[in-house]
């Protein structure tokens, strides 16, 4: 890629709206404006009209992130705005920056990836880095925006980051994209647009897997089991018939999560212990503040759901979901060691499968990571993509050679 430092300092993209000729002609711009002074129901508004919304742009989701962790990065959320109309948000970027590595991120156990996977265009710890808010925890990402405001409203946050001072960000680095979300070409198409004024270099790549089960219309549990492989049919029926000889097989909806709050970090920590949420550090305190604020603020909204599995009126498991009303978004869980001969995570996993078919829902998303349980139910894999922009370096000789040199015809 021909990068010209002459470009570098072309008058500001922004002032006008949309940056490319081929983009729809609407005058909509970027501007800051802190996290907590967005109206909850403006934010959810946006949330419902994006096409590729999960539960994890939701507003409380991001609230309670916010507070749990925000001492670790810096909030640059953008609205964005027709300047006919500047009352009304047609966009939102979640955005927020910090270090790539923060000083405090290896004490805290703090990791924006936690799974292995393919291997990423890396970037120095050091660099300073713009990210999607809550990245660290939400497993999706996107912009919110109407699928007809999109490619205004990503072209608008393009240009709010290019007017930017150079030393308040190295690279771009949105992750947690969802393969097929129109918000990733849209912002691709802007970055792309920009990159040789800014001497940029977009890259677009795929960050890990999300195994999702997708669920036939009017299946029943019986009929689910029956499009597994044999082997694997067998032995999920095998270990629900051992641990209904046990007594009866209960998955309970907490009634008061953050109540309940301790019980699911207890469990949790019997199965991961210090490689769990919720060590005695830093970061396993953050953890707690963020499971608190999901339970307290988004539980009462149906969002976020605690559940106990028991059998013969025993507890050996705990189990986090998300719920949209079409998709089951299996979060987070924890299992009690000593009733391993159970099988709870087998039959927790088919008692959230049960409920899920009575309820209509038709996907049980086992979010990013490939461990192998996840296909042992039928889980394909739906890859999320990480869009990587970083500021590079002109050659020594090329500022003098690029004297004169226009932009690219029609742009």
């Amino acid at each position: 890629m021909w990068c010209y430092s002459r470009l570098v300092t072309v008058p500001s993209i922004s002032s006008g709206g949309s940056v490319r000729p081929d983009a729809p002609r609407r005058s909509l711009v970027a501007r800051r404006r802190p996290f907590d002074s967005i109206a909850e129901a403006t934010w959810d508004a946006l949330v419902a009209r994006s096409p590729a919304a999960t539960p994890f742009s939701r507003n409380c989701v991001q609230h309670a992130w916010w507070e749990a962790y925000g001492e670790s990065a810096h909030d640059q959320t953008l609205v964005v705005v027709d300047e006919a109309a500047p009352d009304e948000i047609v966009g939102i970027a979640p955005l927020m920056h910090r270090h790539e590595l923060e000083p405090g991120d290896l004490a805290a156990h703090t990791s924006i990836r936690h799974q292995p996977g393919p291997a990423l265009r890396p970037v120095p710890d050091s660099a300073t880095a713009v990210f999607f808010g809550a990245s660290y925890h939400a497993d999706y990402a996107t912009i919110l925006a109407a699928p007809e405001d999109l490619p205004a409203v990503c072209d608008a946050v393009v240009a709010a980051l290019a007017d930017e001072d150079p030393s308040r960000w190295d690279v771009v680095d949105l992750r947690r994209l969802r393969a097929g979300d129109p918000a990733t070409d849209a912002l691709v198409a802007a970055f792309e647009w920009v990159a040789p004024r800014g001497c940029w270099l977009v890259t677009r790549e795929q960050e890990e897997v999300c195994p999702v089960l997708t669920l036939p219309a009017g299946i029943d549990f019986d009929g689910y089991l029956g499009t597994l492989d044999k082997k694997e049919r067998h032995e999920i029926r095998r270990k629900i018939r051992r641990a209904e000889a046990a007594g009866p097989i209960a998955l309970t909806k907490s009634e008061d999560p953050f109540e309940d709050l301790g019980a699911f970090i207890d469990l949790h920590q019997k199965r991961w212990g210090e490689d769990g949420l919720f060590p005695a550090t830093e970061g396993g305190a953050a953890s707690r503040r963020f499971f608190a604020g999901l339970f307290e603020d988004c539980a009462p909204m149906g969002i976020v759901e605690l559940d106990f599995l028991s059998v013969g009126g025993r507890r050996i498991a705990a189990g986090v979901i998300l719920d949209d009303g079409h998709t089951v978004y299996y979060y987070n869980a924890g299992v009690e060691p000593d009733a391993r001969e159970l099988s709870p995570g087998v039959v927790m996993v088919a008692s959230y499968i049960q409920r899920a078919i009575e309820l209509g829902r038709n996907r049980i998303d086992f979010m990013r990571g490939n461990e192998p349980y996840k296909y042992e139910w039928g889980a394909k894999d739906e890859p999320i993509e990480r869009l990587l922009v970083q500021r590079t370096v002109v050659p020594e000789g090329v500022a003098a050679a690029a004297q004169g040199v226009a932009a690219p015809e029609g742009r």
